[in-house]
């Protein structure tokens, strides 16, 4: 399924020690790009979080904003003693290898400002921690959701242009044989007026370089090919924004070339609204996971 990268969720619960706000940001990236924001309290579940981030999406520039609120009742704070003394043995020993000498004992305002010392006297972190996970997971399937349902709306879009690519190469090789015809008549006439005798040798050598100038068939083929190629990427699974990206690029290829072997008005003009529709297809899919 098509899934775009940019989206906006959020998600909020309330318990009885407090609420919990989560809400995620994701805009289109060439890799997938995490950022994540959380009380320092909870820094500890990044890890975990980097996981579900890495398992559930591909690329995109997300920012994930953790917010917690504690109940006013239990927004007393307590010393984490075991930890705070073990902080303070490896102060100690970190200072008595200093080759200065300098032992002073560590400042008690660092100890109470590193992160775990401090804690919310009648708050269970654990269970904080747990429904913090618990709350990030149903955010990002939510932000999945999201990019699935813009991803349907840039799958409509595309098929819409490919729709008109395959029109206008019908359009393109209808029209030929009445260009070559047309052609032909017009060197003969001017041929003809210059009252000069006319070499059917000569003649022919100028159609069959004026033909191969004009003989198209190739390039036709071959975006009919990548129409195809474009649809078929569009209905597998996974991460598919930079198959469909180069696809782009040789889709662009055949039409300069249209563009450089047109001989008439028409053929330039069929070139130039497939280089149109070409550009907004690579627009949209700058946003395709």
């Amino acid at each position: 399924m098509t899934r775009s990268m940019t989206a906006f969720a959020r998600q909020e619960a309330e318990h009885s020690w407090g609420s919990l706000i989560w809400e995620i940001r994701s805009v289109n990236h060439r890799y997938l790009e995490p950022h994540l924001r959380m009380p320092e309290s909870l820094r500890e579940l990044e890890g975990s979080l980097r996981e579900q981030l890495r398992k559930k999406l591909s690329r995109g520039k997300v920012e994930c904003t953790l917010r917690f609120h504690p109940e006013a009742q239990a927004q007393q704070l307590t010393v984490n003693s075991e930890f705070a003394k073990e902080l303070i043995a490896a102060a100690d020993e970190v200072a008595a290898l200093s080759l200065s000498g300098n032992t002073q004992p560590m400042n008690p305002l660092d100890v109470l400002r590193w992160p775990g010392v401090l804690q919310d006297a009648q708050i269970d972190m654990d269970q904080v921690k747990a429904e913090a996970l618990k709350l990030f997971g149903r955010a990002l399937d939510d932000l999945i959701a999201g990019r699935e349902r813009e991803g349907a709306e840039l799958n409509a879009l595309i098929e819409q242009r490919l729709v008109s690519i395959s029109e206008i190469v019908v359009e393109v090789r209808s029209k030929l044989p009445q260009i070559l015809q047309a052609q032909r008549d017009n060197l003969r006439s001017r041929l003809e007026e210059l009252k000069e005798d006319l070499d059917e040798g000569r003649l022919e050598q100028e159609m069959v370089m004026l033909a191969q100038k004009a003989d198209v068939d190739e390039e036709m083929d071959r975006l009919n090919t990548h129409v195809l190629e474009v649809r078929r990427v569009l209905k597998q699974k996974g991460p598919i924004g930079r198959r469909l990206d180069f696809l782009m690029q040789e889709l662009n290829r055949e039409a300069n070339t249209l563009s450089s072997k047109s001989i008439v008005a028409d053929t330039t003009q069929c070139a130039v609204e497939l280089k149109v529709l070409i550009e907004q297809m690579r627009e949209q899919i700058q946003n395709i996971e």
